[in-house]
């Protein structure tokens, strides 16, 4: 599993200073057995209206990109 949370990490760290721009991040939480990764948004990424659509536009995307096996990204806030 830590090959998974390596690549996560990774698609992360690309969207990461987009997030921060606006006050926000992203942490991993976990992935688990149904392929589904857990993220929790931190910051100004909790509250923001528009974190639905980050979320699948630029984090769900960036994952899928580096993990095809990836069914969903959901988020949790901080």
């Amino acid at each position: 599993m830590s090959e998974y949370k390596e690549k996560i990490e990774e698609a992360l760290n690309s969207v990461r200073p987009f997030l921060k721009m606006d006050g926000g991040d992203v942490e991993f939480v976990e992935m688990n057995a149904d392929n589904e990764v857990i993220l929790k948004l931190l910051g100004s990424c909790s509250g923001c209206s528009m974190s639905h659509m980050t979320m699948k536009a630029g984090i769900e995307e960036a994952i899928k990109k580096v993990l095809p096996n990836v069914k969903s990204v959901i988020a949790i806030n901080d």
